[in-house]
């Protein structure tokens, strides 16, 4: 059995359904797991897997208090019928690299790929209790719509979703404006992705059990910081060495490394998991954008949010507090929670943080890094469709080029699908339509490449807004509390 404890405390133990249900720790930390040092996914015969099975050798492994029944199902329900290609995260050329298309789920985005699967391991954990669960997230831009979608009209679940106002996509705001069910409920925040981040995670400290109980409810959250979305991440990194090897790029040993945009660690901290597991990775490339917190601390293990947030192209990037650094501080500290709570309370009262020798010698044997501007991004954008003939978004756009630092096999994480930022994208590759809105760029982008925008992007149009709330920092315990009258 594997079980869970805080980043910053081992006196309580959690199976995975209970940490799943729960999301984050009481104490503030992450959940994590000693177990994971010492157990392996085997990639013998993974060339001749379907995703579906090297999801369950995963999860077998991950989350062990899960009967095979409840797995099975839990990932039948789902990836199946739910994805607009036959192989779910395809993997393609584009120069002389990869590129991992996490992008064809439901809402054309890579959460896609486990936010269908954690209302799945929420709802199994529910089963057979009378307990209540709100999901409480902040998102940049694209966890909000996938965890909506996932969790919409879901039985004894809520959710609420915070979103920076005015630092999103107009698609990725529509998403989630217009997403239906009767326990979803959305708002935008006056600030930024971090304020929506810290806003939740103080809501969660404030909300302790004993208040909880007046609703009858328990706060759980959907964001990477919930190991039940991190485990399905670690399962493409997997995939994509499967591929590889069923096209005889690779031999079955052989190492390969990834370059993954992110701003909140977490899709990264996926990959560091499939490496801890046995996957023969070499290296993994951290690619930031102008908002360049982590590609410092890769450098000089500094951590320093005190700096300017840049609004950027990549918003789903846009972060200067990268909440899965922690897990990670725990594995490199070696396990050490008093280490891990003291830095954890630096960055909270100073900004910032410093490693010491032995974690910054971790850091740097796991981890490269690179960063480029907007103006990198958007030539980017322009070199990938003219040299390589291929769409890209602003996300993939900074991963695309970071990785022209690193050698051998290269898998570039593409994060979202061109269409979501429809905008950005024409306008980097061809003349700027000034006022036009999304749709308009949609269109356009479609007509001169000869690429069909994805079915449930282009429908937004007709949809009706239903979430208009927009309130400030302060307002968000009461907006959470109102959703939460409504929902139950």
């Amino acid at each position: 059995m594997m079980y869970y404890h805080s980043t910053r405390s081992k006196n309580d133990r959690f199976t995975s359904k209970q940490a799943i249900l729960k999301g984050i720790c009481s104490d503030g930390g992450l959940f994590v797991s000693d177990d994971i040092l010492n157990a392996h996914v085997d990639i013998n015969g993974l060339a001749d897997s379907t995703y579906e099975e090297i999801a369950y050798r995963v999860f077998r492994v991950l989350i062990p208090d899960y009967t095979d029944e409840e797995l099975k199902s839990c990932i039948g329900n789902a990836y199946v019928g739910k994805f607009e290609t036959q192989e779910l995260t395809p993997v393609t050329e584009i120069g002389d690299k990869y590129l991992l298309e996490l992008y064809h789920g439901p809402t054309s985005a890579f959460k896609d790929m486990a936010l269908c699967m954690l209302p799945q391991f929420m709802s199994k954990a529910l089963s057979g209790t009378d307990k209540k669960i709100m999901i409480l997230t902040a998102t940049s831009g694209d966890t909000g719509k996938a965890a909506l979608a996932g969790f919409a009209n879901a039985e004894n679940i809520g959710i609420t979703v915070f979103y920076p106002h005015g630092k999103v996509s107009d698609i990725q705001r529509l998403q989630m404006a217009t997403q239906e069910g009767n326990n979803v409920f959305v708002a935008a925040v006056n600030g930024n992705f971090d304020d929506c981040q810290t806003g939740v995670k103080k809501i969660f400290r404030e909300f302790s059990d004993e208040s909880m109980k007046e609703y009858g409810v328990e706060l759980s959250s959907a964001n990477s910081i919930n190991v039940g979305r991190l485990v399905p991440q670690v399962v493409y990194y997997y995939e994509s060495y499967r591929q590889l090897l069923k096209k005889g790029v690779i031999k079955e040993g052989d190492k390969i490394s990834f370059c993954v945009p992110t701003g909140n660690f977490g899709d990264v901290l996926a990959g560091y998991y499939a490496k801890l597991l046995g996957l023969p990775i070499d290296r993994l490339l951290v690619a930031s954008n102008e908002n360049n917190v982590l590609f410092d601390f890769i450098r000089t293990g500094i951590y320093d949010k005190n700096r300017e947030f840049v609004k950027t192209i990549s918003p789903s990037m846009d972060i200067l507090v990268s909440s899965n650094l922690e897990r990670f501080l725990y594995y490199a500290s070696g396990c050490d929670c008093d280490y891990v709570k003291e830095l954890m309370e630096e960055l909270s009262t100073t900004g910032k943080f410093t490693v010491n020798e032995k974690v910054l010698k971790n850091l740097q044997e796991t981890f490269d890094c690179g960063f480029i501007t907007n103006e990198d991004s958007k030539d980017a954008i322009k070199e990938a469709y003219n040299k390589d003939g291929r769409l890209i978004d602003p996300h993939t756009a900074v991963a695309y080029r970071c990785a022209e630092k690193i050698d051998g096999t290269v898998v570039i994480l593409s994060t979202a699908s061109p269409f979501k930022f429809a905008a950005d994208v024409y306008n980097a590759i061809f003349d700027d339509l000034s006022d036009a809105d999304g749709f308009t760029y949609m269109e356009k982008l479609s007509e001169k490449t000869g690429e069909e925008a994805p079915e449930p992007l282009k429908s937004l149009r007709e949809k009706e807004i239903i979430h208009k709330s927009v309130v400030d920092i302060d307002d968000m315990k009461a907006f959470a509390e109102e959703s939460i009258k409504k929902a139950f």
